[in-house]
């Protein structure tokens, strides 16, 4: 906070204006081991067909390649996600968390690849029970109620300096167009049924759960109240007719997408496996869709665990054994996607059937996609072609046909970067792909015909017209699956989670006002930003980030610009120009970088820390680690404040040429991890660039310099009136 405050005076001697050095061409790095192939899918005899398709552009990639003999190139929008949050309550800090990875990562694209376009969506998730049954209580609207917590979630975004491109809401009219196209399109292909579903129900979460998914309730001897393992939260037996969704058709597929050891694959028009750039790579091969791989491993722990879902038993004391069972599409249950009118009105009608209300985890899922347009014209179902394909389906514009791929790419799908909290993990990587994949066709008909999981009554689909036989050649291409899943831990208080009827819930908004914006960022970021273990939030841990970042920049700053070490170091700098000799670090032009030796070797070695950390902070944001970004810089203001504590330029025997030096590599550094830092603490990050007089705080401005250092450090000499930038 107070380093904020620092930030706000500008130097009383100026050293800015403009970089004289001329812009250079941005150095373009190869490809990261973020890279990794994109599914499409081919349903056939109950398998799934996989092919490569475009990598996640990495820095310097602005345009990427139709995969599969797409004409030309098409600059594809990179395009980042956070949850829409239920507003049934206020915000809490755990909805500013996710909010802020969410744009720490859309504002570094933006900086490292300034040319193209970043779609980043956040929103609210606004029908369901939880919802109709919170209105009721506060004796509102179901329309009046969520319009005003839905602007309360929205000022949170905008308080939080969050530069969100869409705030999208689940009761939008283009919302509900596309959640009728996907059932529609869905259920015509035979992968929505209607059937009777049983199991046990949490009106909290409102989900079922199988048998392995809950437990008899802490401390209750009588083993007859149960909850679910993830949540927590009571759940009931229930049973009712439902609309489903043949979720168990996907567990193969799914496995293999999970599965992070390089896997061959098909390639589309091909008989013969290849291998996918991913496996050919080993950095890449590694990898995991889901970052921390923990939770990678947690997601093929689900698809691998039995779902069958018992009756509550009859005897208090008989635990909860789930039913055995031989086939492996038992081990992924078929989901209900549906809940009856007479319960449940605050939602969208089943499109084929209004006595029903989509499941508002189904309905919320499709948010992804209903956010950046889609359905796409060239994807629009028909009668006579069901399956959307690429061929029937084409818009033809000024410059001839579009295709479905090229409408899909050019609204930025598939997601780039899906960000989540740990708890919604199984909808985000088991449910929403199933979805995705499902869409893609052909029918569910010409599978072989794995009946419904045995935790469900055997239930026969709709008559179905016979399905179009696509091409092996083109076969038809489903909205893709998004590149990487971030989920992330949750921030308790005491170890224990926030809950409003304990009282320990954390308000962001208050926070921000007692701390300032760019303190609560860098707390969460700093603190949270590893993702892998629960964090509690503690006010004496963000005064000590406080001073933290107050002391690493704003002290930093001032002593650089203490109107004591302008004067020396303008008189070292006339010294050493007016001087002929061969100690000057003008004229070793075959000693060091670019013809310059340094006049102290701490300088040298801060120089050079400072110039890399723009490589070193691209990598760990290339692999999703934004805490150990945020470390890089640290470590590198860490040195930078020793090195001009030990060299001491303001001392009366410090060398005029020495303090000069000092003080140019220490606003080097300066510039470089303000820059760095811009997608973390944009506000303070802002005004210490605008203290320094940077015009240009591009990513290419400082990436550049890790070559040149040398070249910097001698034309900085020659600049009048101790101007660096």
């Amino acid at each position: 906070m107070l380093a904020s405050r620092v930030l706000l005076l500008r130097p009383p001697h100026s050293f800015s204006l403009s970089l004289s050095a001329p812009r250079l061409r941005r150095r373009r790095l190869p490809p990261s081991s973020s890279s990794s192939p994109r599914l499409g899918s081919c349903l056939e005899d109950g398998n799934l067909r996989r092919y490569a398709s475009t990598s996640t552009p990495t820095h310097g990639e602005t345009t990427t390649t139709l995969a599969n003999g797409g004409e030309g190139e098409t600059t594809k929008p990179y395009y980042v996600t956070t949850p829409i949050f239920y507003p049934n309550a206020k915000p809490h800090i755990g909805h500013l968390y996710t909010l802020v990875l969410g744009d720490v990562f859309a504002r570094f694209r933006r900086l490292v690849e300034p040319g193209r376009e970043v779609k980043f969506l956040v929103g609210t998730d606004e029908h369901g029970l939880k919802i109709q049954q919170a209105a009721q209580k506060a004796g509102m609207g179901e329309r009046e109620f969520v319009d005003g917590l839905s602007g309360v979630f929205k000022s949170l975004s905008t308080h939080a300096n969050i530069s969100h491109t869409t705030f999208a809401r689940t009761s939008s009219p283009s919302h509900r167009r596309a959640v009728d196209h996907v059932w529609r399109v869905l259920q015509e292909n035979g992968y929505i049924y209607k059937g009777e579903y049983e199991g046990w129900y949490s009106v909290t979460d409102e989900c079922f759960y199988t048998g392995t998914q809950v437990e008899p309730a802490p401390g209750r001897g009588d083993q007859r109240t149960y909850v679910s393992k993830e949540t927590g939260s009571k759940v009931e037996w229930t049973k009712e007719h439902n609309y489903m969704f043949r979720l168990s058709a996907f567990r193969e597929a799914l496995v293999r997408h999970y599965t992070p050891s390089p896997s061959p694959s098909l390639s589309p028009g091909s008989s013969t496996t290849t291998t996918t750039t991913a496996s050919k790579d080993p950095a890449i091969a590694k990898e995991t869709p889901v970052f921390p791989a923990q939770y990678n491993s947690v997601v093929l722990q689900m698809l691998s665990a039995s779902s069958a879902s018992p009756p509550p038993s009859s005897s208090p004391s008989s635990p909860i054994t789930p039913t055995q069972s031989q086939d492996p599409q038992a081990l992924l249950a078929d989901i209900s996607i549906s809940r009856p009118r007479t319960r449940l009105t605050w939602g969208i009608p089943v499109p084929t059937d209004p006595a029903h209300t989509v499941y508002v985890w189904f309905d919320a899922l499709l948010i992804y996609l209903s956010g950046v347009g889609y359905p796409w014209p060239a994807s629009s179902s028909s009668s006579s072609n069901p399956s959307g394909s690429i061929a029937d389906n084409a818009v033809v514009g000024d410059r001839g046909a579009k295709t479905a791929e090229t409408l899909e790419r050019e609204a930025g799908w598939p997601a780039d970067l899906q960000i989540i909290g740990k708890d919604i993990l199984r909808f985000h990587a088991i449910y929403l792909p199933a979805i995705l994949l499902a869409l893609s066709g052909p029918s569910y008909s010409r599978l072989a015909s794995p009946s419904p999981s045995s935790s469900l009554p055997p239930s026969s689909p709709p008559s179905l017209p016979p399905a179009p036989q696509p091409s092996l050649l083109d076969p038809p291409k489903p909205p893709g699956l998004p590149k990487r899943l971030l989920a992330h831990a949750h921030w308790t208080v005491s170890a224990a989670k926030m809950s409003k009827s304990v009282g320990n819930v954390v308000c962001p908004l208050a926070a921000m006002e007692r701390w300032g914006v760019d303190v609560v960022r860098w707390y969460m970021c700093r603190v949270g930003g590893r993702m892998r273990d629960d964090v509690d939030w503690s006010e004496d841990q963000l005064e000590k980030h406080s001073r933290e970042l107050q002391s690493l920049l704003g002290n930093y700053l001032l002593r650089v610009t203490s109107p004591k070490i302008v004067r020396a170091a303008e008189l070292g700098r006339q010294a050493v120009l007016s001087s002929s000799s061969s100690l000057s670090p003008l004229s070793h032009t075959n000693e060091g970088e670019g013809g310059y030796k340094f006049e102290h070797g701490l300088n040298e070695e801060l120089a050079n820390l400072a110039v890399g950390l723009p490589r070193r902070v691209g990598e760990n944001m290339e692999r999703l680690e934004v805490g150990e970004a945020v470390e890089r810089v640290v470590e590198v203001l860490k040195v930078a404040n020793k090195t001009i504590s030990d060299i001491a330029p303001w001392s009366k025997t410090c060398p005029p040429a020495v303090v000069f030096e000092t003080r140019q590599v220490a606003l080097l550094t300066l510039k470089i991890a303000a820059v760095c830092l811009r997608p973390f603490t944009p506000e303070t990050s802002g005004k210490l660039l605008e203290a320094l007089g940077v015009e240009r705080a591009g990513w290419e401005d400082v990436e550049r310099l890790e070559g040149m250092l040398g070249e910097e450090m001698r034309r900085v000499w020659g600049v009048e009136g101790v101007k660096l930038f």
